[in-house]
């Protein structure tokens, strides 16, 4: 089990997103504000972070860039999800910080797998384990 948190400000997205997590047996918590996202990956710790690219206080790739600085949040992996993935846009995100990339709409196995992928690329553990 994985605490994922979602960082999406569009409510039929985080839904979705949220959902899918669950129903595959992970936490998820929820953000609809970069800002917010940044307090609660600082006061939560979560083991990955979905951030949304276009969200209204501050785009997801700044807000990355924020978290990869800070010591207490830098080892936690974080997956673009955008709307917008053109050819070449996954490699951009991941030069821009980004340990993943998600299109949506969201695909339900394309979604769990890049999830579960990351977590335990970076996490060095399966779900369940610590």
């Amino acid at each position: 089990m994985w605490r994922i948190l979602v960082v999406e400000d569009s409510p039929t997205n985080m839904l979705l997103a949220a959902e899918i997590l669950r129903f595959a047996g992970h936490i998820a918590l929820e953000a609809t504000t970069a800002s917010e996202g940044l307090a609660i990956a600082r006061n939560e710790q979560p083991d990955v972070i979905l951030m949304d690219i276009h969200l209204p206080d501050m785009d997801g790739i700044a807000a990355t860039a924020i978290l990869k600085a800070d010591p207490a949040t830098c080892a936690i992996p974080i997956i673009a999800l955008t709307a917008s993935i053109r050819t070449g846009e996954g490699k951009s995100m991941l030069e821009a910080g980004f340990d993943g990339c998600l299109s949506k709409p969201i695909s339900y196995r394309d979604f769990l797998a890049e999830v579960e992928s990351v977590a335990n690329r970076h996490q060095g553990r399966q779900p369940g384990q610590g």
